[in-house]
């Protein structure tokens, strides 16, 4: 299973990590040098979620990022899953 958001769509992005080395310049320092960077992924926070699905009497269960889940505290899950079945998304 993939690492990503059913609703948001969000999935890992790659970044780097810097190693840096000396003072900086606000602490009267000659200034930060980076001395080396490794590469990195940024994981989306995933739940798997159940929840309790008023229009079709069941569960439901979802994989989603805590931003998707603000989302459907705001909007309402029916409405989010409307849209996503109109997207071609099984549910």
């Amino acid at each position: 299973m993939t690492k990503r958001c059913q609703l948001t769509k969000k999935r890992p992005v790659k970044g780097k990590t810097y190693t840096t080395r000396g003072i900086a310049k606000k602490n009267k320092g000659i200034g930060l040098n980076i001395t080396g960077s490794c590469k990195r992924r940024f994981q989306p926070n995933l739940i798997k979620k159940r929840f309790w699905f008023e229009e079709e009497n069941r569960y439901v269960t979802l994989r989603v990022s805590a931003h998707g889940m603000r989302i459907i505290d705001k909007k309402g899950l029916g409405a989010m899953i409307r849209q996503m079945r109109a997207q071609g998304e099984k549910i």
